[in-house]
């Protein structure tokens, strides 16, 4: 049976609650008798999953990150397709997508999914090849998040672009050499903000595929901010437009 590992108790947590039926063992550190984990085993006993008590060291034996005291194994989840969120767009009412184009460290990409998550977005795309995948450190700096939206690899990242705009999407790309603002944005329609690759920023082509182009105004001496942070703050400018 193919199965893969998550650690955090977030990240174990969200799938006992959302998809129990995934876990298949779980491992818990000797010691560990605090309320969180007696919830989490009795959830289990409840669902009736097989967990064990083991020491430190065959945690971390199994994953590389830190564990927090508790492992699971758990069948892969379902990947959404690109074919899979065009069609979904035909069903949201105002779809709200995050794109991320070239983020590569692991814990950058699991803080956007957590940001994404407490904004309301409906599914974050990737591309194929310039990504991090989806591993435990991204399920477990997610906090959950990774199991509640969608991530979606996408062959051709331009191609897409197109096709949600095809579809009535306004994109929204972030650059520092842009002229207007976060603040001066449109976010209340279908939209889709694009976040670019840690120090680079969005490939040309990208770019070039953007309805429109926002930086956001640093006031001190640095000239960026960490994607996920810069992310986080897109993400609730947007939500201000799309909630009032």
């Amino acid at each position: 049976m193919a199965q893969e590992f998550i650690f955090g108790w977030h990240a174990v947590d969200a799938v006992l609650k959302r998809d129990p039926a995934r876990l298949q063992q779980v491992w818990i550190q000797t010691g560990r008798q605090d309320k969180r984990a007696q919830a989490i085993t009795g959830a289990l006993d409840a669902q009736g999953v097989r967990w064990d008590i083991v020491h430190r060291r065959e945690l971390d034996s199994r994953v590389d990150g830190v564990h927090q005291g508790i492992v699971a194994a758990v069948a892969p989840s379902r990947e959404w397709q690109e074919d899979d969120l065009l069609a979904a767009l035909s069903g949201w009412s105002a779809p709200f997508l995050l794109i991320l184009d070239g983020v590569t460290d692991p814990h950058n990409l699991g803080a956007c999914l957590r940001s994404a998550d407490a904004a309301g977005v409906q599914a974050v795309v990737v591309p194929k090849d310039k990504s991090a995948s989806l591993n435990p450190t991204v399920r477990k700096v997610a906090c959950g998040a990774a199991e509640s939206v969608p991530l979606v690899r996408v062959t051709n990242l331009a191609r897409f672009m197109r096709a949600i705009q095809d579809a009535g999407v306004w994109i929204v790309g972030t650059a520092g050499e842009a002229d207007a603002t976060l603040y001066q944005a449109d976010f209340k329609g279908p939209v889709a903000l694009v976040m670019g690759a840690e120090g680079k920023g969005m490939r040309r082509l990208t770019r070039e595929h953007c309805d429109a182009l926002i930086n956001i105004p640093m006031s001190g001496t640095v000239e960026s901010l960490n994607v996920s942070v810069a992310t986080g703050v897109c993400l609730y400018e947007a939500v201000r437009q799309r909630s009032s």
